[in-house]
């Protein structure tokens, strides 16, 4: 008798175990960003709401982008990431490889105005099927106004070592330095990716990055930028713009911003295929994409992708937005990244060997 009830209690007990397990599991998401301002904005409008809203418990991992952790764990079966935000310039790669989650529009919440998701999104937020946009930003590059010589004012400065000494940082991928690379050598902003694609053009665009390649500092996560440019390590560094401006704003550096050539391309809310949590991660996703949490984006000088999220936003800070230098600068081409970037960023890694 002694035996069968302690077998019965073990099985209660290990039943009880399972259960809470499982309720934790359901309860506990991890959602995976840039770090820096950037995620410190997004916990402030997005991740602790949606905890305090639902009691969730949120993981806010940092991670320095690209698809190659994504792919690993889906080819592994073994997801341990929810959310992620994904540069959209790498969204419609992953998306065609099969790594995320196609995420219903039904799901999204109608603006605060009362327009529906389809007409409040600008229409490159709701372009693939796998994101739903976040923030509209831009990849520029920067200088510290403390620094004896003449200042920069152009993408072709960035590339002068003669005229403007000093080390550059980039970060190490090709996305944006080929294009940058171009357009110092003389192509005009449209025709970018149509001189990228070919053979000819790619090596252009590598001869050009020859000519700083010697005063290149190369660095991961941009959340380095900044730091990189305070320490006086570097005299220029390509940066995501909010990154700067949180430095100026919020540190007092003396830093600028130079919007000549600056990259634009939105970041999207993605969810990682074969996450045991996707009603979770649909929740959060619908949530963070409405009016008021998209509003805090221009915290860091981020854009919103909703119209209806400007009813919220400082009149003061529009000038820092991208959207008010798009005419200096050139859209970055998620569609040409996801035909060429494995072949193009199998040439570049060669090129950083030589």
């Amino acid at each position: 008798m002694t035996i069968k009830k302690n077998l019965i209690a073990a099985v209660v007990a290990t039943l009880a175990a399972t259960s809470f397990t499982a309720a934790t599991a359901a309860d506990t998401l991890t959602v995976v960003s840039f770090g820096g301002a950037y995620g410190a904005a997004q916990k402030k409008h997005m991740i602790d709401p949606f905890t305090a809203k639902t009691g969730t418990k949120i993981l806010f991992e940092d991670y320095s982008g690209g698809i190659a952790e994504i792919k690993s764990q889906v080819e592994s079966g073994n997801v341990q990431w929810d959310v992620v935000d994904l540069e959209a310039i790498d969204l419609e790669r992953a998306c065609a490889e099969g790594l995320l989650e196609v995420i219903p529009r039904n799901i999204l919440p109608k603006g605060d105005d009362g327009s529906t998701a389809a007409n409040d999104f600008a229409p490159a937020a709701l372009a693939n099927e796998c994101g739903v946009g976040n923030i509209l930003w831009s990849v520029v590059y920067a200088y510290n106004t403390n620094n004896a010589g003449p200042q920069p004012s152009t993408i072709q400065d960035f590339f002068n070592t003669s005229k403007f000494p000093g080390k550059r940082a980039l970060r190490k991928r090709p996305q944006v330095n080929l294009e940058w690379a171009l357009l110092a050598d003389g192509v005009a902003a449209k025709d970018v990716y149509q001189v990228l694609a070919t053979p000819a053009g790619q090596e252009r665009a590598l001869r050009k990055l020859d000519t700083i390649k010697n005063d290149v500092v190369w660095f991961e996560s941009w959340s380095q930028a900044p730091q990189l440019l305070n320490d006086g390590g570097v005299s220029m560094v390509q940066s995501a713009n909010g990154r700067i401006y949180a430095a100026i704003k919020d540190d007092a550096r003396p830093f600028k911003i130079v919007w000549s050539g600056h990259s634009y391309d939105l970041d999207v809310w993605s969810i990682v295929k074969g996450t045991k949590n996707k009603a979770k991660a649909l929740e959060f996703v619908a949530f963070a994409t409405g009016s008021k949490p998209l509003s805090g984006m221009p915290d860091v000088a981020y854009g919103p992708t909703r119209k209806s999220a400007a009813a919220y936003i400082d009149p003061a800070v529009l000038g820092d937005l991208p959207s008010a230098h798009l005419d200096k600068g050139f859209r970055a081409d998620g569609i040409f990244w996801a035909d060429y970037g494995e072949a193009l960023g199998e040439r570049f890694n060669e090129w950083l060997l030589k």
